[in-house]
């Protein structure tokens, strides 16, 4: 996720400071994000558990047990924050074993899944959540995410259609829509999309870049410069060409960056 990744937008907290969009000076920090923006409407740096969907009638994890489920949580954010994935994964699993009802532990494991290159796992771990509660936010975030990375931009513009639906000041949604419209070239929509992604995090230079895109993309060349001067407004280092690699930590497409680096040569 920069100062959503990703609104991995860092994708500000959503596993952003969550899953990706988004804190732009720091998406690699966001709870340990490093591709995206998480979700920002969760803490999973709390001891206590998460929240949690209501528990079947025929199970529901002791306090003993959700205790256990959260000090795995937190060995699991620590291993992430230290680049070790695997043993992440494995203590965020145990953790998802230990307290199967809550839903914000399996978002977190399927974040970890992606940042750790297991696009596969994610989505089935994300998709198995949703099979449980269809508008649960974080877990629609996660996965748009995660389909847009992925390259599978109708996923990702079905999940996340769904996810402002739900959500209407749902930045994260907004924002990788806008990405993902960008890329399948129906840039009506992108720019709806872009517009209300500015509004909703004006001070986030990833939604600007994201609309100066769209821009870009029709031919567009002033309007793409006057868009992509906000988020150098807000950011300088977006000026520079070099340090534009660090999109691709907040759901850019490699061509999305090489064309703002072609915008950066009209500044």
């Amino acid at each position: 996720m920069a100062n959503m990744v990703g609104k991995i937008r860092n994708i500000h907290s959503a596993i952003t400071n969550v899953v990706c969009v988004i804190s732009w000076s720091a998406v690699s920090n966001i709870m340990g994000c490093s591709k995206n923006v998480l979700p920002s409407n969760m803490d999973y740096s709390s001891t206590s558990p998460s929240p949690v969907l209501t528990p079947s009638p025929t199970f529901t994890s002791s306090i003993k047990s959700k205790n256990a489920a959260a000090k795995l949580r937190q060995l699991g954010l620590r291993y992430r924050q230290q680049g070790r994935y695997a043993d992440a994964i494995i203590s965020l699993e145990e953790a998802t074993s230990v307290e199967p009802e809550n839903l914000s532990g399996q978002v977190l494991l399927g974040w970890t899944l992606h940042l750790a290159g297991r696009e596969a796992s994610a989505m089935k771990v994300l998709e198995q959540v949703l099979e449980k509660d269809g508008n649960y936010i974080p877990a629609l975030n996660s996965l748009g995410i995660v389909y847009l990375v992925s390259g599978d931009l109708d996923k990702a513009v079905t999940t996340h259609e769904r996810a402002k639906e739900i959500k209407a000041n749902n930045e994260i949604a907004y924002y990788n829509l806008t990405l993902a419209y960008q890329r399948l070239k129906e840039y009506d929509l992108a720019i709806a999309r872009g517009k209300q992604a500015t509004i909703l995090e004006p001070t986030n230079p990833h939604p600007w870049v994201a609309l100066a895109l769209v821009y870009w993309g029709q031919g567009m060349k002033t309007q793409a410069r006057q868009t992509y001067n906000q988020a150098v407004r807000l950011d300088s280092r977006y000026g520079q060409s070099k340090f534009l690699i660090n999109l691709k930590q907040a759901g850019f497409s490699q061509e999305q960056i090489d064309n703002a680096r072609d915008i950066v040569k009209i500044l």
